[in-house]
């Protein structure tokens, strides 16, 4: 039985990288480690960006919070980019135990997610389906155009960059456990906790972060790259960072920042916040004479933000602590493990 989560880099590079198709020229960027976004040259001389994402529901969170979750985290994907986007397509495949009222609220929630984001719905594919369950239901991909030098991936960080991060680490993990287990997360870190806690989901989008970091400006000097940390946390985005730009990505651990309450409500399922669902975080790299912009800028904006590390010389995610420097090597998130542990539990 596979491991649930996003499968390794060694599957990927084997079963999914050697297998695309198709080979045209017109692909500027192609899938590969660390990389949101695909990008397709076109004959006007501008290029199209697309991403695709999983699209869920999940029971304790409601219908309505998991097609915005659902939204913001294929746009959180697009907007690492440095650009919008403009038009969508979802293919839903409901569960049969899913009611009508159920579909129907998903379905209103996913357009008026995306209509707030400036996205137009131009395709899709919705039905019912025997083995279909909860909570991937779909998928949906976001797509726009864009100038050929107006936009940025993983692979552009630049050796002698500043590393930042927005907010903190594991608000998609104790967010949605918080949610999902609120009295077993009460009894283990407590009511402030809790209540903190499910307000975190709200803040799970980098939509926000990505739209003020490029006001410095994208490519060289400024903004080279930005990744959301999404399966695998912070440090699972920053070795996929460093693995897309062929560059080490030296981080001082001490400096990602983690409230009590996250840390707290991780604790209870086992999971360390920097190495699991992350989503609402967004890594940034920046030109070090920028860098004290960007930071102002993302504060102003209101997004809390934290520099945290450097692009050097070399490969690979070098963890910092207490004047120590070790290599990291990523796990499989044990998010879905947790969650799946104690679903089976009878946690509430």
């Amino acid at each position: 039985m596979a491991t649930p989560g996003k499968e390794s880099e060694r599957f990927m590079e084997r079963a999914v990288y050697a297998h695309l198709g198709a080979v045209r020229d017109a692909g500027v960027v192609r899938p590969g480690v660390g990389l949101d976004n695909g990008v397709v040259k076109l004959a006007s001389g501008n290029v199209l960006i697309v991403t695709v994402d999983p699209v869920s529901a999940v029971p304790e969170l409601g219908m309505e919070l998991s097609a915005w979750l659902s939204a913001h985290l294929i746009a959180s994907d697009f907007t690492t980019s440095g650009r919008d986007p403009e038009h969508a397509t979802f293919s839903y495949n409901f569960p049969q135990s899913m009611t009508e009222r159920e579909r129907e609220a998903f379905v209103a929630s996913m357009g008026k997610a995306c209509g707030d984001l400036g996205v137009a719905i131009v395709a899709g594919h919705t039905g019912s389906y025997p083995g279909g369950g909860f909570t991937v239901i779909g998928a949906g991909s976001m797509m726009a155009e864009a100038p050929a030098d107006g936009f940025v991936t993983p692979a552009m960080a630049g050796e002698g960059d500043s590393i930042v991060v927005t907010k903190q680490a594991a608000i998609e993990a104790a967010g949605s456990l918080a949610m999902s287990f609120p009295n077993h997360v009460e009894e283990a870190s407590g009511l402030p906790a809790k209540r903190r806690g499910r307000d975190l989901l709200a803040g799970c989008t980098t939509v926000p972060d990505a739209r003020s970091a490029r006001k410095v400006g994208l490519g060289p000097g400024g903004v080279t790259s930005m990744h959301d940390a999404t399966e695998g946390g912070v440090l699972g985005a920053l070795d996929e960072m460093a693995a897309a730009s062929a560059k080490a990505f030296q981080v001082e651990v001490d400096r990602i920042p983690v409230t009590t309450d996250v840390r707290a409500i991780c604790h209870a399922f086992g999971l360390d916040p920097l190495e699991t669902m992350g989503e609402g975080a967004l890594l940034i790299t920046c030109g070090p004479d920028r860098v004290e912009e960007l930071l102002r800028t993302l504060r102003r904006d209101g997004v809390s933000a934290s520099e945290i590390g450097k692009v050097k010389r070399g490969k690979g995610l070098r963890l910092r602590s207490r004047s120590r420097v070790r290599g990291y090597v990523r796990r499989p998130d044990p998010y879905w493990l947790a969650y799946a542990k104690a679903t089976a539990s009878g946690l509430e």
